[in-house]
């Protein structure tokens, strides 16, 4: 029987990866699963019972703290004192892919994912995009082209036609946009590439798109718990988000900071209940001038 990588989708998909990545399995499934066999590596990579073997070992003389085995169980085991060297092997990784199988996004012969719990996503209404339309704009963007484009948004009545640059697409949670230089109003906007009517031809840029700066910067928002929370609620919320000294710090392009905004609630907390609004804006007054106009 031919077991050539040809005749098995999986080997065709798995085993162009090297010795590198059978390790960073191992580490994730021991992380995940607590337990490895060989026969987990030989499935998944297609590789060899004695290569396998060859893997473990390597894995165990880099990581002897990570691994034992066990002989009534004829398997390796996590130990308590295990600490990942991967970044894959990492919380939000795992639950990443949980996320992406259960979309079917991924499937389990992609994911590093082993056993898997029951997972459940509450549903959104499916926004539907055009194949025609993602082709053209991903095809201006590489050959540095212009389009003619027929859009739709919500503070108009009609349709507009103007001339567009994309340079990268951003998703605010929700669904997706295209970010391009408009030479109508001669400067960078988002557009919802659902509302996108009409994509005319490629054509040269009539003038060449200057550096866009809200998407090149990036800007520091810190959150903290609302004060207005009992200090046992406060400390819920600073495990929620993994503060530290009572404060979250993180970064988003500069482009991006009306979604991040918008999705925390941060844009309308004036009057609600802490209970509701449970996160604050520390450096509000920093950032207020750099909040975009929606399109």
């Amino acid at each position: 029987m031919d077991n050539s990588p040809a005749n098995t989708g999986q080997a065709r998909t798995t085993t162009r990866w090297g010795p590198e990545k059978r390790l960073e399995f191992i580490d994730f499934r021991l992380r995940w699963d607590g337990r490895l066999n060989r026969s987990d590596l030989s499935d998944f990579f297609g590789v060899s019972t004695p290569q396998a073997s060859l893997d473990i070992s390597r894995y165990v003389e880099i990581a002897p703290q990570n691994v034992r085995y066990d002989r009534s169980e004829r398997t390796y085991l996590a130990t308590e004192s295990f600490q990942p060297l991967f970044p894959s092997s990492h919380p939000q990784k795992y639950l990443s892919d949980l996320l992406a199988q259960a979309y079917g996004i991924l499937d389990h012969g992609v994911t590093f994912l082993g056993w898997c719990p029951a997972v459940a996503v509450a549903p959104t209404p499916v926004r539907t995009l055009s194949a025609d339309t993602l082709i053209a704009l991903v095809g201006a963007m590489r050959r540095g082209r212009a389009l003619e484009m027929t859009y739709q948004s919500m503070t108009s009545a009609t349709p507009k036609t103007r001339l567009i640059s994309p340079c990268a697409f951003g998703h605010d949670g929700h669904r997706w946009h295209v970010r391009a230089f408009c030479h109508r109003e001669n400067g960078y906007r988002d557009f919802v590439i659902a509302r996108i009517l009409l994509l005319g031809k490629e054509q040269p840029s009539p003038v060449a798109p200057p550096a866009d700066l809200d998407w090149e910067t990036t800007i520091t928002l810190v959150l903290a718990p609302n004060p207005g929370l009992s200090e046992a609620h406060q400390r819920v919320i600073e495990l929620d988000y993994g503060m530290e000294n009572g404060e979250l710090r993180f970064q988003c392009r500069r482009a991006l900071l009306l979604y991040v905004v918008h999705n925390l609630g941060l844009d309308d907390a004036d009057g609600k209940k802490p209970q509701v609004q449970q996160v604050v804006l520390r450096n509000r007054s920093e950032i207020k001038a750099f909040l975009p106009q929606s399109n």
